[in-house]
């Protein structure tokens, strides 16, 4: 993946789209893989904002069952049966455990119903991969981290587990390897009209000050969070915080119930650690100001708390992120009952706006998007992402394939852990990995002795995954910024390693020392 901002320079493209986030990408690679002239960018970098802020599922969204959203469920569901299979490694089981206690707003048969019903919906009724009963005692052994003494029984279904913001960049690899021109720390900073009619972009590139015109046929405004306050679409704004906590968990997670208002949360396994999320407010502040409340945390806490057998205080937190999601304006009394749903704005001058939706069903929607741009521009050419083997996926059979990856690994000195980790995060790429590692052996020990990543991944993320700043590496290429809780000087370490593979100067170095350590030693201790 090469950055390269004079390739948009006087340039006209089909579809330009801006925001590089999972709508931007997936809508980026399929116009490209259909033939347009693609161009994309972002303001930041890929998947900076809410797209890196995820719960890190894909899922159907078992609760909005209880909204009736039957048409939302099922698409996501149907989503997320195909991308399993066509993204293996970017996409995996997880089943989730749902605890029955005496006092459960949900009680045994209201979930057997619910349950069958989101199997029905997958497509999994009656096989494997359906949801399962257990009793008290059966359940007990399956999450012993859960308090026992008024637990019932419980259930454990199918959802699945990614990393998000690998995800939306193998997305863009994708696009690029497609013809798309992809750029980040690329801002829009108005459009161009002709006619009345939008016809390009006034681009600014943040890395060189540089300022071009770029026009398009066609562009596709999707900067999420960033329609908050515009009049391209009516939207509102919740914030979701997540934290992340010592594991408790073996290999699969917790939904539960909070008790103070009733809403689901999740307890998820995720690199080792724990990851537990998300809350739900109304957020009307600076969308470039997002902040973690005292409030937010006790939240998390003390209904975690309620459920397992740990205490947990704000001394246990290793990381914690927060995101804003954007929902459709609703009459709904509170944000949990907002609909999850997307819509496509088409405003009066031919932009056309992606408003509101789901990180899982972002691959359809995106779909509609380049339906749109097609009958629009009149070329009649069908989606190209349906279950569509990812771009990283080897082109041989996936198991085996990784069984052989794993083999390698071990014999250049790569603990099993790091491997599989290693496998999901680079699949096809890890060859490249592997060639570092074999010439400098090392490369293959651990950066943190807690966490699964070895210095080989950072320096093949720095080198080939258009990485600007330091924090693009350590928080979105490799999320060490949420995985531990790193000192001034870890970061200046590994600061030194990533300006030598980008050439950076000393006083860069210095510069990005400092904006990283402000920004997320901060956020540590906030």
């Amino acid at each position: 993946m090469n950055r390269d901002f004079s390739k948009l320079v006087d340039r006209s493209f089909d579809v330009l789209v801006c925001g590089g986030g999972i709508y931007g990408a997936w809508t980026a690679y399929d116009a490209a893989l259909r033939g347009f002239k693609v161009a994309i960018v972002d303001q930041g970098d890929w998947a900076s904002a809410t797209s890196s802020a995820s719960s890190k599922l894909i899922h159907g969204g078992l609760r909005y069952l209880e909204s009736l959203d039957f048409k939302l469920v099922k698409k996501s569901l149907r989503e997320r049966q195909m991308l399993m299979k066509a993204a293996p490694h970017r996409v995996w089981p997880l089943r989730f455990g749902v605890p029955v206690f005496t006092d459960s707003r949900f009680g045994s048969i209201r979930l057997i119903v619910g349950l069958t019903l989101y199997d029905l919906l997958a497509g999994i009724a009656g096989t494997g991969e359906a949801h399962r009963h257990f009793s008290r005692s059966e359940f007990a052994h399956h999450f012993p981290c859960l308090v026992h003494s008024k637990l019932r029984s419980g259930f454990t279904y199918l959802d699945a587990q990614t990393d998000d913001a690998r995800f939306v960049l193998e997305l863009i690899d994708g696009a690029s390897e497609a013809g798309a021109i992809c750029v980040n720390y690329c801002e829009a900073t108005d459009f161009i009209d002709h006619q009345g009619q939008v016809c390009g972009a006034r681009l600014h590139d943040k890395v060189s000050g540089k300022a071009e015109r770029v026009h398009a046929r066609q562009i596709v405004y999707a900067t999420g969070q960033w329609l908050a306050g515009e009049q391209l679409a009516q939207v509102k704004l919740t914030k979701g915080i997540h934290l992340i906590l010592p594991n408790v968990l073996g290999s699969e997670a917790l939904l539960l119930t909070a008790q103070q208002d009733g809403r689901v949360f999740f307890i998820i396994p995720w690199y080792g650690l724990t990851l537990l999320g998300t809350t739900d407010t109304p957020y009307t502040g600076d969308v470039d100001r997002l902040t973690i409340g005292k409030d937010d945390i006790d939240y998390l806490l003390n209904e975690a708390n309620r459920a397992l057998k740990v205490h947990w205080t704000e001394a246990d937190i290793i990381g914690r992120y927060a995101g804003l999601r954007v929902l459709k304006q609703s009459q709904a009394l509170t944000p949990s009952a907002m609909s999850r749903d997307w819509e496509l704005k088409i405003a009066d001058n031919g932009l056309l706006v992606s408003a509101g939706g789901k990180f899982t069903s972002a691959r359809e929607d995106a779909a509609h998007i380049v339906d749109t741009i097609c009958h629009n521009l009149k070329r009649d050419k069908p989606c190209q992402t349906f279950a569509r083997p990812f771009p990283w996926l080897p082109d041989a059979d996936f198991q085996q394939w990784q069984e052989s990856a794993g083999l390698e690994a071990a014999k250049l000195g790569i603990d099993d852990v790091c491997a599989h980790w290693l496998i999901r995060r680079h699949a096809s790429r890890v060859a490249k990995l592997f060639a570092l590692v074999d010439n400098n052996p090392e490369l293959a020990k651990r950066i943190f002795p807690e966490l699964p990543f070895i210095y080989a991944d950072l320096i093949l993320c720095a080198r080939t995954e258009m990485v600007i700043h330091l924090e693009d590496v350590l928080r979105r290429r490799m999320p060490l910024l949420v995985l531990t809780k790193m000192t001034r000087a870890e970061i200046a370490h590994l600061a030194g390693i990533v300006a030598q593979e980008l050439d950076w100067s000393r006083n860069r170095m210095e510069e990005e020392i400092e904006n990283c350590s402000r920004k997320w030693l901060e956020i540590a201790v906030s």
